[in-house]
């Protein structure tokens, strides 16, 4: 019985997150409206990102299937939270749909230790994974000041960054799709390498096995 050659499910999710982020970013600095927004968040950076995460899951990859599914879910909460919370008419007959800068603040904090403990681990993959987090990172922690303070410097510096964040993303969707096609672009070393004595006993433990 022949293999089958399955897909990368990090296309779609890459693509996703990068396209939907994208999109928010120029909603925040006042671009477009925010319906592109919902749209996007709900169909692409939401449900099509969380199916390619559970498709990651069959391929054994956990840090895939955690960050897609886990994005891919903060996309549609964060599209259904804008649709419901802040529909008028929705809001007086369901008050605990309401929400405020300081809820919208601790939201986005749990993301963003979320995404810190993402971060870490991106790192020993390669550098292109771990700017995206990196800046992923920074862009939340921009937002969580924006939303308790009030502060706008820091809202312009998130959108900003995030910007950068998501051509990462898609950078990285490029690298995987144009593969397939024999060109082969340049992702960089871990930032986090095994040691020599580290490499030393994995090599070991193979030649035993």
């Amino acid at each position: 019985m022949s293999n089958v050659k399955l897909g990368n499910p990090a296309v779609v999710g890459l693509a996703g997150f990068g396209l939907t982020t994208f999109v928010l970013q120029c909603h925040n600095l006042g671009w477009c409206g925010i319906a592109p927004v919902l749209w996007l968040g709900l169909c692409f950076g939401g449900t099509a990102q969380m199916i390619a995460g559970l498709m990651e899951f069959k391929t054994g990859n956990n840090f895939g299937f955690c960050a897609f599914t886990g994005y891919g879910a903060f996309w549609i909460s964060l599209c259904l939270m804008i649709i419901f919370g802040k529909n008028a008419d929705l809001v007086k007959a369901y008050p605990t749909l309401a929400f405020n800068a300081n809820d919208l603040g601790f939201y986005l904090v749990a993301w963003t230790v979320f995404t810190f403990i993402l971060f870490i681990a991106s790192m020993k993959h390669h550098a292109t994974l771990a700017f995206i987090f990196l800046t992923l990172l920074l862009g939340f922690i921009g937002l969580d000041v924006k939303e308790f303070t009030g502060s706008a410097l820091a809202g312009t510096f998130a959108a900003y960054d995030l910007l950068v964040c998501a051509f990462s993303a898609l950078y990285l969707m490029t690298v995987a799709v144009y593969a397939e096609s024999g060109i082969n672009l340049p992702v960089g070393e871990p930032w986090i390498k095994e040691s020599a004595a580290a490499e030393g006993v994995l090599a070991a433990e193979k030649v035993k096995a």
